[in-house]
């Protein structure tokens, strides 16, 4: 999505209050880095417990709808929290490549988080440090929220004056 892009195309905003590609790449790294860190803490803890079983695993409703409402199609707009909202102006140098870095650690934790029981591991989430969801659904939001944004990103790209 980015190959070929300026600097200026890449943080082109369709109006003053809707975000670039930039932007998007760089809320999932921030949201991205929080989670990889607290899904790495709940599987160091999963193990430490032996916290062991088998799929197929079965998640609360609220767990369910918490990754429908992440994801796309988009149904309710949230604003960002503070800690989230990514600075305008970046270049492309300065965030792809920590992006597709917090991708690749996604990938690895779920390779890690192989024979825990993805239901009674639960990890904090960016959403609220009181409200924890299982392991299994923590991935599975933080992948609806990847879409979520990449389709964002993907209307951007569709407007940009060529």
């Amino acid at each position: 999505m980015t190959n070929g892009l300026s600097e200026t195309q890449f943080n082109w905003r369709p109006a003053p209050a809707q975000w670039s590609i930039e932007e998007c790449l760089a809320h999932l790294t921030m949201v991205g880095q929080w989670e990889i860190q607290a899904i790495e803490n709940a599987i160091e803890r999963g193990q430490a417990q032996g916290r062991t079983g088998r799929a197929p695993f079965e998640y609360p409703a609220i767990e369910r709808l918490i990754v429908r409402e992440s994801g796309t199609p988009v149904r309710h707009e949230f604003t960002a929290p503070r800690r989230f909202q990514p600075l305008h102006g970046q270049p492309v140098t300065g965030i792809l490549p920590t992006f597709l870095h917090v991708q690749s650690q996604f990938v690895r934790q779920l390779e890690r988080a192989d024979g825990l029981d993805l239901k009674r591991v639960k990890v904090a989430t960016p959403i609220s440090r009181l409200l924890k969801m299982s392991l299994g659904m923590m991935f599975a939001r933080a992948g609806a929220h990847g879409q979520r944004h990449m389709a964002q990103a993907r209307r951007v790209w569709d407007r940009l004056p060529r």
